[in-house]
């Protein structure tokens, strides 16, 4: 049997969830541009994004403002929905998520480090910033791994007290750190670590979407491997997966895409544990759908997000990790509930 295949070759495969996921996207792209202290009508929006002069006002807020953060949000919510996505099927367990495996702040602990070598930061070089994070991420991901393995299986609890005490330690390392920045320099770190999606540089995005794309080209690619992974490695082997070299590269792709979506917004908590689990209720189980599936909805999710916590309290604004946070903590506990205590995987 053959692992790969192609989305046409995919049994069942419809169209129409995905064309609808694209089109709530659009929806939330055009509402966030729309929204805010200013008031923008469709029709001003749409001719600020297609025809509009460099003079006009409501061009430089659509364009210079509210364009560049809906697209940082959605890059970064499909970046972060597909490492959970990666780390839930590689795992074999629905709870996986950047978060909960500490893989998160491993990320951030990276990009602080970055900060105080003046490597990265708002006059740093986003590249420099996203290595970084890459390297706290793969060590924070590793870390966990080894510490929850056992006799070759993953079991549950064991996975997520790792991911919890490999979190707390990174987050104190990071703790540690901001300790030593200058005071002026303390509140910006502060924030960004809740989740910041305040408009960024060009070339902060252009990095982001480099990643991005090749981070959702090795899942992709890696999709149907994945599907027989699910029915245990044995069988994957016997029906020639390489279970452990398809297990590496997804791992690798994970940590890659967190690090650099940490390091352009901060820590966004949840959005890898909802959006995997609500596409897989949506598609079923083959990721060769989900896939495209978590991009899309990850990306729409993040900009209706970061659109509610800038209206929920305005003008004041809240950090985007608190909505998504309250979004995610409630499923979080639902789906603990819902496994066995102490099952493997």
């Amino acid at each position: 049997m053959k692992a790969r295949a192609t989305f046409s070759e995919t049994a069942g495969w419809r169209p129409v969830p995905i064309l609808c996921l694209a089109a709530l996207l659009l929806i939330g792209l055009l509402l966030s541009v729309m929204v805010g202290s200013v008031a923008v009508a469709p029709r001003e929006a749409l001719r600020a994004l297609l025809t509009g002069g460099a003079d006009d006002p409501v061009v430089a807020v659509v364009r210079q403002i509210r364009l560049p953060r809906a697209l940082l949000a959605g890059m970064v919510g499909a970046a972060l929905a597909l490492a959970g996505l990666g780390f839930q099927a590689i795992s074999r367990n629905p709870l996986a998520d950047p978060a909960v495996l500490g893989v998160s702040s491993g990320a951030s602990f990276g990009v602080v480090i970055a900060m105080l070598l003046g490597l990265a930061g708002p006059f740093g070089n986003p590249a420099v910033g996203t290595l970084f994070a890459f390297a706290g991420a793969l060590l924070a991901a590793v870390s966990v791994y080894a510490i929850a393995q056992v006799d070759g299986r993953l079991p549950i609890t064991t996975l997520l007290l790792s991911g919890v005490i490999i979190g707390l330690f990174f987050n104190s390392c990071v703790m540690l750190i901001t300790a030593l920045l200058a005071a002026n320099e303390l509140q910006g770190v502060v924030f960004w670590l809740m989740g910041n999606l305040a408009p960024t540089g060009g070339r902060t995005l252009a990095v982001l979407l480099l990643v991005l794309l090749i981070g959702a080209g090795v899942l992709a690619r890696q999709a149907a491997r994945l599907n027989l992974l699910a029915l245990g490695e044995e069988q994957a082997l016997q029906l020639g997966v390489e279970a452990e070299r398809v297990k590496r590269s997804v791992f690798v792709a994970a940590s890659l895409i967190t690090g650099a979506a940490i390091s352009a917004a901060g820590s966004i908590g949840f959005v890898g544990l909802i959006v995997p689990h609500a596409v897989r209720l949506l598609l079923g189980p083959d990721n060769r759908k989900l896939v495209p599936a978590a991009a899309l909805l990850g990306a729409a999710f993040l900009i209706l997000a970061d659109l509610l916590a800038r209206i929920v309290m305005a003008p004041a604004e809240l950090p985007v990790g608190v909505i998504t946070s309250f979004c995610g903590a409630p499923l979080f506990v639902y789906l603990l509930r819902s496994r066995r205590g102490g099952e493997s995987i």
